[in-house]
């Protein structure tokens, strides 16, 4: 039997990150993704309603078979009397014949199940492996800005003890320092708010990958993702999840819909049964029985109605959802690109900003600015910095929504290198509900070994 876990391929200089030659202690995005996916409780948890679903699929096959019961009774006519106790033991056999292709319907919508539920994990993992990239990205994200925070820190301290000495000396007026002293204790204001961020995307990236953060790598170029809006699109239409499992949503609600059709039809049934009691008597019989539903106050009719409605609505959440993914894809789009405009922006605005502060703390010594202009210019280079972290930050996670929106954010696109979950191991392995014996003795061995992974 299959593994249920194999080993994906991994080539040197084939990954999307392309994470060679990066610090050997640094932790990379890729590293992150990896965790995200190794760790995640939803994951094992869709997995394993997974193998759920892959049993039902079992279960429906195991029902075309012979149903073989051991039954022993005791039996006394008139026990007041005196009368000995009777007790009989034998096998009754019962083997559903035909019933025009209703439990065979009945699996065929299981199988559809299965399939839907097969991708419906794997939107999950497109969300865990987002996750993971957000966190990735906010972390780094509020790293820099208390970098920067204890940056302006300093800058503003260097220019209290400067507006000091002017102000000793007759330069400037009490004014100017207490303006210096306002400035300073809202950059430390700021820098407690920062560290504290800092602190909550480290619990936030905890939880998204598994393990607190140890000195994040800098992200490397993003992927790859589609030429146009269109072109997007059109990949999201073939390959997202949500979709797909739509899909197979319609063709098991479809065949549900015949099988419930199918089972107002007649059922034919082998009967056997043999048996021996304690005085020796023994008997045994056998017959094919046809039964006929006839009345049953209209429950056969309702439910076929339901099927019918059911269906309906599975259509309908069909393009429901193909409609959704288009919009999730546009709005995908246009983030990346409004993140690579703001890049743009805050690269001039900072160009801008640094000649204006080198400018302003020229022209102070010369007595044609004040310190609150300095402060202010300071202030405004600070935001164009901080803006393009936020902008830079925001374009990472943008490229990836979009992956995600094209339904191609999953361990096997991203080329990340780690043992995946194999969904199909385990079916092909039950399909066929196998019965008592070694077969089943290895899926017992199979699923202890998936409940220690798990631990």
């Amino acid at each position: 039997m299959r593994k249920i876990w194999k080993a994906a391929a991994l080539a040197a200089g084939v990954s999307v990150f392309g994470v060679a030659g990066l610090a050997a202690r640094a932790e990379s995005l890729t590293d992150a993704l990896i965790g995200a996916y190794r760790n995640s409780n939803l994951l094992e948890q869709n997995r394993a309603l997974l193998r759920a679903a892959d049993e039902n699929v079992a279960q429906s096959v195991a029902s075309l078979r012979p149903i073989l019961n051991f039954v022993t009774s005791a039996t006394a006519r008139n026990p007041r009397l005196g009368d000995r106790v009777t007790i009989s033991s034998g096998f009754s056999l019962e083997w559903l014949l035909y019933d025009f292709g209703a439990t065979q319907l009945q699996t065929e919508a299981q199988k559809e199940t299965v399939l839907a539920t097969r991708e419906a994990l794997t939107d999950l993992e497109q969300q865990v492996l987002l996750t993971a990239v957000q966190a990735y990205m906010n972390y780094r994200r509020a790293v820099d800005a208390v970098a920067l925070g204890e940056n302006n820190v300093t800058l503003i301290r260097r220019e209290l003890r400067a507006a000091n000495d002017r102000f000793d000396v007759g330069e400037i007026t009490r004014t100017d320092v207490a303006v210096a002293r306002s400035r300073l204790a809202t950059a430390q204001a700021a820098l407690v708010t920062a560290r504290g961020q800092v602190a909550d995307a480290r619990e936030f990236y905890r939880f998204a990958v598994g393990h607190p953060p140890s000195n994040l790598s800098r992200p490397p170029a993003p992927p790859q993702t589609a030429g146009s809006l269109e072109a997007a699109r059109a990949i999201a239409l073939r390959t997202h999840p949500q979709i797909k499992r739509a899909q197979h949503e319609v063709r098991a609600s479809d065949l549900t819909v015949a099988r419930t059709k199918a089972a107002m039809k007649p059922r034919v049934t082998l009967n056997a049964n043999t048996s021996r009691d304690s005085n020796s008597n023994s008997s045994t019989s056998f017959g094919v029985q046809v039964g006929v539903p006839v009345y049953q106050g209209g429950a056969q009719s309702s439910r076929y109605r339901a099927a019918f409605a059911q269906a309906e609505a599975a259509r309908s959440n069909l393009r429901q959802v193909t409609r959704t993914v288009g919009q999730e894809v546009a709005n995908a789009w246009t983030s990346v690109q409004v993140a690579r405009a703001q890049i743009n922006a805050s690269q001039q605005r900072i160009r801008a900003a640094e000649v204006a502060f080198r400018g302003i703390r020229e022209e102070v010594t010369l007595g044609a600015r004040t310190t609150l202009d300095v402060l202010d210019a300071e202030q405004e280079l600070l935001d164009a910095r901080n803006s393009l972290i936020s902008a830079q930050s925001d374009e990472y996670v943008a490229i990836y929504s979009l992956l995600a929106a094209m339904g191609l954010l999953t361990v096997s696109h991203l080329g990340l290198g780690v043992e995946t979950y194999d969904p199909a191991a385990y079916y092909n392995a039950v399909k066929d509900a196998p019965r008592t014996s070694v077969r089943g003795q290895q899926l017992d061995n199979v699923l202890r070994a998936l409940g220690k992974k798990a631990n």
